[in-house]
């Protein structure tokens, strides 16, 4: 017959009560107070009523296989855009936040472990004789006295000697402590900061896509400058020409001062106005700097052309945009945190039942310290309620669906702004096209307006005040197209924006990765950080599968 080491036989009770707790916790694992999260309904409309009986002049057949700003065909703007996800500082702001909300669920889903912790100690205590630990001992006693308590023996060495007694003590210990969450608390605490992780990485898709979308309406803008520039260049020439052929007729006697004066107030307006536009022009490329990261003194950007097509994204269902727009999943997202954090309010209600143990040992000796008769154990659980708190978890439960209800609210209206986004960018689209085309006519018929007063004038026909009248509407009715069009661009990228730049919910980190601590947001966000996803990344599953 084989005897077992005491030590053995000591940690038995200990591996006994730790199998009874770890079946009690499995068996309530199913157990998590509080109600289970519910998508909220909202508000959604069969069909966009703008788009009804109109068909775009320049339809797209399906969305654009690469990003969603390469359907306007522009190198220079897809180089600006890219430089966003690479040194934009708003963005690195938006993707260190994920990070720490990421952060935030591991720490929560530490406490569905035991908590382990180690201790070692040596202690040399005296009284008696006024000198302290420096006193003579030369001629004293040794005694030995045995103590027992509730975590078993401790010896302790006494000393006596040169009027004071002297006691060396030496113990170490390893200990574990362990939440049981019996009622949920910490699962639903895990469940709350996952939706809002998830809530997090759609937050910074919406800012990559706002800052995207920022951008593409600033270059537009710029560009729109450049075309302004252009015209009213042209048009300084065809006013310096028509000033010196009135200043010619008046020295032949053909003209009067007041048409030379005219002509020559005109063109210097024009000029003014011409130079008026760098203002503009120098802002916004300022402002598309410090979108791609850079100082405005070491960025530049050529003049260029404006782009002629505008193109009018497909819009797809209504109902498809709740999984379409990053800003939208957010809102679903914070209503499910909020849910969870309910059933953390209730668990309140129930006793806290922890289990505990220790297991080390005890010596007056340090080479005798790890012997059989010198260890001690404990373990057993606890619980804890409170049983009066004033009102507390009451307090807390309401505050918690109060706060849901917020969500909720918040949720139905971000989506409510959403639909009425594209409403108003697909009424603009639509409206300005229609305009445009009327606008495209009055421009001919202005220039040919203003052709034939010069060739009147030039024959003695009609004043000069005539061809000035033309020459202003010619000029007013190509402004107001250049702006038409600028404005066309505008809404073209604001409906992209309010569509959700082709981002879809499947994008968003799944529980399982964000529990397991994977990077998991955006494979380019993540490429241009330096960092790389994971190969379980590559197609993560949509929230709550």
């Amino acid at each position: 017959m084989t005897t077992a080491p005491l030590e053995a036989r000591a940690a038995r009770p200990v591996a006994g009560a730790a199998a009874v707790a770890l079946s009690l916790s499995l068996s309530l694992s199913a157990c998590a107070v509080g109600p289970d999260y519910r998508k909220p309904s909202t508000p959604v409309a069969p069909v966009y009523k703008e788009l009804a009986g109109w068909k775009a002049a320049e339809p797209q057949d399906a969305a654009p296989r690469g990003p969603w700003w390469s359907v306007f065909g522009d190198p220079v703007l897809d180089r600006l855009v890219r430089q966003v996800d690479i040194s934009n500082q708003t963005l690195k702001a938006s993707e260190a936040s994920f990070r720490q909300a990421r952060a935030l669920v591991a720490e929560a889903r530490s406490g569905l472990f035991p908590t382990l912790s180690a201790s070692a100690s040596a202690r040399r205590t005296g009284s008696g004789g006024g000198g302290g630990g420096s006193g003579s001992r030369s001629g004293g006693t040794s005694t030995a006295a045995t103590a027992t308590g509730g975590t078993g023996s401790t010896v302790i060495l006494s000393q006596t000697g040169g009027g004071g007694t002297y006691r060396n003590q030496f113990s170490t210990s390893l200990g574990a402590t362990w939440d049981l969450d019996v009622w949920g608390r910490i699962r639903r605490t895990i469940e709350s900061d996952v939706a809002s992780a998830q809530a997090s990485a759609a937050d910074l898709a919406s800012a990559r896509l706002s800052l995207q979308s920022e951008l593409a309406i600033d270059y537009f803008e710029l560009r729109a400058r450049d075309e302004q520039q252009r015209l009213l260049d042209d048009a300084v020439r065809a006013y310096t020409q028509s000033f010196q052929i009135t200043r010619n007729q008046y020295n032949a006697g053909l003209a009067a001062k007041a048409d030379v004066v005219t002509a020559e107030t005109q063109l210097e307006t024009t000029r003014a106005q011409a130079i008026n536009v760098g203002v503009q022009r120098a802002q916004l490329e300022h402002a598309i700097a410090v979108l791609t990261g850079q100082p405005p003194a070491q960025f530049s950007l050529p003049p260029g052309r404006l782009a002629l097509v505008v193109p009018v994204a497909p819009t797809g269902l209504p109902s498809a945009l709740l999984e379409r727009r990053p800003d939208i999943a957010a809102a679903e997202r914070q209503v499910a945190a909020a849910n969870a954090q309910i059933g953390v309010a209730i668990a309140g209600y129930f006793p806290d039942v922890t289990l505990s143990g220790s297991y080390g040992f005890q010596s007056s000796v340090i080479d005798k310290l790890f012997r059989a008769a010198n260890s001690f154990w404990s373990v057993g659980p606890d619980a804890a309620v409170s049983l009066f708190d004033g009102g507390l978890t009451n307090a807390q439960v309401e505050a918690a669906h109060a706060a849901y209800d917020q969500t909720v609210a918040n949720y139905r209206q971000v989506t409510l702004t959403g639909f009425q986004q594209i409403e108003d960018q697909l009424a603009t689209l639509r409206i300005l096209e229609q305009q445009a085309e009327v606008q495209a006519r009055a421009v001919a018929l202005a220039r040919e307006a203003e052709r034939l007063q010069l060739n009147q004038y030039r024959a003695g026909t009609v004043p000069y005040t005539s061809v000035i009248t033309a020459q202003q509407t010619a000029l007013s009715n190509e402004e107001t197209a250049l702006s038409v069009l600028e404005s066309r661009l505008v809404a073209s990228v604001s409906l992209v924006e309010a569509l959700g730049g082709g981002w879809d919910a499947s994008q968003l980190p799944n529980a399982a990765d964000l529990n397991r601590g994977n990077i998991v947001p955006f494979a380019h966000v993540d490429e241009a950080f330096g960092r790389r996803p994971e190969p379980s990344e590559t197609a993560p599953s949509r929230p709550g599968e």
